[in-house]
């Protein structure tokens, strides 16, 4: 989901540092082409980014979900589809070239044999979550450092040992989530805004139960 001030990111974790390595890639290609259009110097993004890991398994669909549903959730579209450069769109009209999801990886971690599978079960949560009017924003997905289940939170709440100090195992209405003290986004701002840097605020390790965003 690529937003006028700011991004999200789906993606799985496969250890050595592959995810921090990759935004730190991100962030300085971005920047340098940039800068070149421009005739400036120094970074695009303003801040560190933020990862939460997510569980596999119901919350890794309705993190897609929320993920999609960004811009009817600010009011600037009516469907996600009227978003261009969403996951939805890649997700229900594949590109031949410069694909950014890999369908068969998304299919897998959601639980379905096949991209189509996948695609008209995304398509009914989408529309199930527009049916109901469920958009309002959910800190959970912009606030914590893990969504899931009760033991994973607490697995994940283990690992990180003392960086984990001052967070919370809390209950959600549909699972638990493990929260950082201060929330990482800017108040001022209506969308949710992740500003990037090389820095991720937690290092994870390999795990095949987790996926960040």
């Amino acid at each position: 989901m690529v937003t006028s001030n700011h991004i999200h990111l789906l993606v799985q974790d496969t250890g050595n540092d592959v995810i921090a390595r990759s935004m730190q890639l991100a962030a300085g290609r971005t920047a340098q082409q940039y800068n070149r259009r421009k005739s400036r110097q120094g970074a695009f993004w303003e801040d560190r980014y933020h990862a939460t890991a997510i569980e596999i398994d119901t919350h890794l669909h309705r993190c897609v979900v929320y993920m999609d549903l960004n811009m009817v959730r600010a009011g600037i579209a009516k469907h996600a589809n009227a978003w261009e450069n969403s996951g939805y769109n890649e997700i229900q009209n594949p590109r031949k070239r410069y694909r950014l999801i890999d369908l068969d990886a998304l299919s897998t971690l959601c639980g379905f044999g096949s991209v189509g599978q996948l695609q008209r079960a995304h398509d009914k949560w989408v529309e199930h979550t527009l049916s109901e009017n469920a958009l309002a924003k959910d800190a959970r997905w912009s606030e914590s450092v893990a969504v899931g289940s009760e033991r994973f939170t607490e697995e994940v709440k283990r690992e990180l040992g003392l960086r984990a100090n001052h967070r919370q195992v809390a209950p959600e209405e549909r699972g638990h989530s493990l929260r950082e003290p201060l929330p990482p986004y800017v108040d001022d701002f209506d969308l949710e805004n992740a500003p990037i840097s090389f820095n991720n605020p937690v290092s994870w390790h390999t795990n095949p139960d987790e996926t960040e965003t």
